[in-house]
């Protein structure tokens, strides 16, 4: 978010409308938006586990068929970031998420930070709400800037297992003055 203003004032304006106690956390819809364009864009695993095909040959996109005993990775990064999916689809919009449910659950299968079907990550539910009260008490307490001598922030990614940036992010955090 500390590369687009925008998108952080408008996400700690909601926050802080909101947050009185937890009990406002269901109503913060943008803050939802934001997260999901995250993870949509930078999903933790971007190669889901590998899955064999035991059953029978299978046709698959553009492959003529999946032979049995065969392994299958899938590039959820890639898939995440399909235009024929995704308008703009390198481009970080938080409001694509507006008119669109999101569901975390593997069922939509444009968009699978965490899996799918039996395979999906078993702490979904709990990722996602250490995620959201985490994010939200970071925007509450505190406005984001980058160090002055940084202009710009390089959002090169390092592949693996996991995805990480090539270079660590160094934020100043100033405290929100809360009135109480």
């Amino acid at each position: 978010m500390i590369k687009n203003p925008r998108v952080l004032h408008k996400a700690q304006q909601e926050v802080r409308q909101v947050f009185g106690d937890d009990s406002g956390l269901h109503r913060l819809k943008y803050l939802d938006m934001v997260i999901a364009e995250s993870f949509r864009l930078h999903p933790p695993g971007p190669l889901l586990a590998p899955r064999e095909n035991r059953d029978q040959r299978v046709e698959l996109n553009s492959y003529d068929e999946v032979p049995v005993n065969s392994y299958v990775i899938v590039n959820a990064w890639a898939i995440n970031r399909d235009p024929r999916y995704w308008t703009e689809a390198e481009r970080f919009f938080p409001e694509r998420f507006m008119d669109r449910s999101i569901d975390y659950t593997g069922n939509d299968f444009q968009f699978i930070p965490f899996g799918a079907g039996r395979r999906m990550c078993p702490g979904n539910s709990f990722r996602m709400a250490i995620v959201k009260i985490t994010l939200a008490n970071l925007l509450f307490h505190f406005d984001w800037t980058l160090p002055a001598e940084q202009k710009n922030i390089d959002m090169t990614e390092s592949f693996g297992v996991t995805l990480r940036r090539r270079y660590p992010l160094r934020l100043i955090p100033t405290p929100y003055r809360h009135i109480l």
